[in-house]
């Protein structure tokens, strides 16, 4: 069935119209209008599990609307699947990456034409040239023959939206794009969105960063409890209302006050002239107890690298690391666990949390010797109930501790992996991209958290690709860039700018053009 196609130009690029979808007796979407107009960037927004990653895969066709309309163009459809969305010219980004590992990065940008049975004729040498002019608008110079498992997830992330820009799209779904990028990453990326916007393709921009909402949306749409419950244009509405909107209530102080200790308390963690010889090449920074350091820089600078040798996950070359004082030996992760000093990998997928295992079991994982009889057996009841302590503890909106994290949100899915640390009882937390893919209350109660935590005597380190997070959560910020360490700031020098030319080497007239 179709309708007449609307002759204004401001008529809907996309309609979606009391779209409902139930998942057996669990409801996701309770009637949710939701319009899209040409040359429009329209942020989506609200709390995880509001329902906007389902309604993206209604709109690519990955689900079935339970009831409920897609018009597209003024005619409507019904979408039988995501190559048929594409062809209809809706290209969707996952939040979570979807490419083929063991395909390069130029034969998974380009896919679709790879898929469709020209692999065996293809032109290598052109299909490379092309993917590294699509990787230039990103302002990516990534080699196009490397495979994509050997690639940091930031780097695949971009991968995932290069691969999207070389489809003629009319809509274009980004699912949190800029949750694996830094900030220059992040302005190249929107540079390419303008550009698009001025095509007249229609953008549904997913978001939780507030200041990529009022800086490059037009209109906002929020959904809570599957509901639309906001749809205005960007300059009508204050971030306080978007927030309110999403999560029901005033969030109060979205960053807990700081109390750092003094300067000249003892150190906590020493790390000394640590290296691997390949991405970090001498660093060395103090953690006092109680404090909140930082660690910013642009992807590939070395963070992570810096982070994975300080607990056993890489090999170190040169340095040490030391421990109220002591000297430690970290030939692996074990090893740093027994000392008390524990990593969050910015991976949650692959690295932070087991998905096909149960809440509390996850919680447990590393802490078996608390669920445990003095024979080695595990107590069900223990398991049960550290899992319980820690899901109230921070808030994991679940079933029950019984089912399986894969069922959860992604930003619940983050907050088992915090758990899972937590039950380990550290003295040292090194967390990096905490917060990555997690929605703004959750991200406020995170935050509190590790304030919490540090007011308890712990030692937290924050890796972040966010500089508000930094600014607004961090004692201070260690800088790195190129493997090094390019500055220290205090909490009261703190600027993005400021940050951003440490980490970049950039004056601050450049600056102004990022």
């Amino acid at each position: 069935m179709s309708v007449d196609r609307p002759s204004s130009p401001d008529a809907p690029l996309l309609e979606l119209r009391g779209i409902h979808k139930h998942f057996g007796a669990a409801r996701a979407l309770a009637g949710v209008h939701f319009s899209l107009r040409r040359g429009e960037i329209h942020a989506l927004c609200g709390e995880n599990g509001a329902g906007k990653s389902t309604l993206m895969k209604i709109i690519d066709g990955i689900h079935q609307p339970s009831a409920g309309d897609i018009v597209l163009e003024g005619e409507k459809v019904v979408i039988d699947g995501p190559a048929h969305a594409m062809r209809l010219g809706i290209g969707l980004v996952h939040q979570e990456i979807a490419l083929c590992g063991d395909a390069t990065v130029a034969e998974n940008i380009f896919m679709h034409e790879v898929a469709g049975g020209a692999g065996a004729w293809m032109d290598y040498a052109a299909l490379n040239e092309r993917a590294s002019r699509v990787l230039a608008k990103l302002g990516q110079d990534l080699a196009p023959h490397r495979r994509v498992d050997e690639l940091p997830i930031c780097q695949q992330q971009l991968v995932e939206i290069a691969k999207a820009l070389t489809l003629d799209c009319k809509v274009l779904i980004l699912d949190e794009p800029t949750a694996a990028l830094t900030e220059l990453e992040s302005a190249a990326l929107f540079r390419v969105l303008h550009d698009l916007k001025a095509q007249g393709i229609g953008i549904i921009y997913i978001s939780h960063r507030m200041a990529e909402i009022f800086t490059h949306c037009d209109r906002a749409t929020v959904l809570r409890d599957g509901r639309d419950a906001l749809c205005a244009p960007i300059a009508d509405v204050s971030p306080d209302v978007l927030v309110r909107a999403m999560v029901g209530r005033d969030l109060g102080n979205y960053f807990p006050p700081k109390a750092a200790p003094g300067a000249d308390a003892v150190p906590l963690l020493e790390v000394l002239d640590i290296g691997d010889g390949e991405c970090v090449h001498g660093i060395s920074f103090s953690l006092r107890q109680g404090e909140v350091l930082g660690i910013a820089g642009l992807m590939g600078a070395g963070r992570t690298e810096l982070a994975e040798m300080v607990c056993g996950l890489r090999r170190t070359r040169r340095g040490s690391v030391r421990l109220n004082g002591r000297p430690l030996t970290i030939g692996q992760y074990g090893d740093a666990l027994r000392h008390g000093i524990a990593y969050l990998s910015e991976d949650r997928k692959a690295a932070g949390v087991f998905l096909e295992m149960s809440v509390a079991q996850n919680i447990s994982a590393m802490a078996s010797e608390r669920v445990s009889s003095r024979w080695g057996l595990l107590r069900r009841s223990a398991e049960r109930s550290l899992g319980e302590q820690l899901s109230e503890q921070l808030g994991i909106k679940s079933a029950g501790t019984s089912c399986e994290v894969a069922s959860l949100s992604g930003g619940n899915q983050q907050k088992v992996a915090i758990a899972k640390l937590l039950a380990t009882n550290p003295a040292v937390m090194l967390m990096d991209e905490p917060t990555r893919g997690v929605d703004v209350g959750a991200k406020s109660e995170i935050h509190h958290l590790l304030r919490e935590l540090a007011h308890q005597g712990v030692g937290v380190v924050v890796i972040s690709s966010e500089l508000p997070e930094i600014i607004g959560l961090c004692d201070r910020a260690l800088v790195i860039r190129e493997g090094l360490v390019a500055g220290e700031v205090p909490a009261h020098e703190m600027s993005e700018e400021g940050l951003l030319r440490l980490a970049s080497g950039l004056v601050a007239k450049e600056l102004m053009n990022v």
